[in-house]
């Protein structure tokens, strides 16, 4: 009798689970399928003028995705004007560049204003001011002018372990600084000096060119520190406080875009491959129910020359 009992109540969980898996696989199609008809929705509405947003969220990394669709947006008819919402603490110093330029060679095109949410740094306000315009809440933080390059070392780490690396290198500076190294190979340091600081003094011409600055004061502003939008605003570093209300009025206002047309999210064209077709509708289901479109998106490998503000915390806290 207990044994009759044991294979009911085995037999009741086993469709238990059935009934979950199948359960699970109609909801991922259905958010497939909604988030395939919202990419739709929003490809129908590029079809009659309108003011685009370009979305740069997140780490800013080279993405020759994000540049087609930028020159899809040169080559519009329907776009009349361009917001390009910023919410990033910067990236790359190459990701920051491509940007940069293809979003100069679209303002030369179309009215193109950036607007700065809550974070807009480093290769994040090099995005910024390729704009003609460039709008930051009072309490955004913007600036951190400037370049990194971090390296470590773990010599230490594998000698405790009782581990040893060599190698054989053409010359002394090949791969160096290595976390292989005990100690710093003689040029090595001086080596990527050099390197982040001709970056360094490429960030700071274009920010004395485009905010219409002498270069000393970019140089002085460029000392890596972060300010509020209000702030910037009067370090003029920013052109105006408030959002994309205020950045849409200046184009109808100054560049003649026409009033009351719809502002329409434009996306990279990603892959077709189902996963890439899932990750997309993902994306969109998301966007549209205003959750967090990150946790779709795997973590980004940040390598080389870095322009990007992160906030450290003090010793002991």
């Amino acid at each position: 009798m207990s044994l009759d009992a044991d294979l009911i109540v085995d037999r009741r969980r086993a469709q238990r689970r059935i009934v979950f898996w199948r359960a699970a696989t109609f909801l991922v199609l259905g958010l497939t399928v909604a988030g395939l008809g919202l990419l739709f929705w929003a490809g129908d509405r590029t079809a009659s003028d309108h003011v685009a947003r370009i979305t740069v969220t997140g780490v800013i990394l080279q993405d020759r995705d994000v540049l087609k669709m930028i020159e899809r947006i040169r080559e519009s008819d329907r776009v009349r004007g361009v917001v390009v919402a910023i919410d990033s603490p910067g990236g790359s110093t190459t990701g920051g560049e491509g940007l940069y330029e293809a979003l100069r060679t679209l303002a030369k095109a179309k009215p193109t204003v950036a607007t700065v949410g809550t974070l807009g740094a480093s290769a994040g306000y090099m995005t910024a001011i390729a704009a003609d315009h460039v709008v930051a809440q009072r309490t955004s933080i913007t600036g951190s002018i400037g370049v990194l390059f971090q390296y470590g070392n773990v010599t230490a780490l594998l000698d405790s372990l009782g581990v040893t690396v060599r190698s054989v290198k053409s010359a002394p500076l090949k791969a160096e600084p290595s976390p292989f190294t005990p100690g710093e190979v003689p040029g090595a340091r001086e080596m990527i000096a050099r390197m982040v600081d001709d970056t360094y003094q490429w960030f700071v011409d274009i920010v004395a060119e485009r905010r219409g600055l002498d270069r000393a004061e970019a140089l002085r502003l460029a000392d890596g520190s972060v300010y509020t939008g209000r702030q910037a605003f009067e370090l003029r570093l920013v052109d105006a406080i408030g959002g994309e209300a205020e950045a849409v009025s200046w184009m109808e206002r100054e560049r003649g875009v026409p009033e009351d047309l719809p502002v329409v999210d434009w996306r990279p064209r990603r892959d077709l491959t189902l996963a890439g077709l899932a990750g997309e509708a993902a994306t969109s289901v998301a966007s549209a129910l205003g959750l967090p479109v990150s946790i779709f998106r795997t973590a980004p490998a940040l390598d080389g020359l870095v322009s990007v503000w992160q906030p450290q915390l003090l010793d002991g806290q």
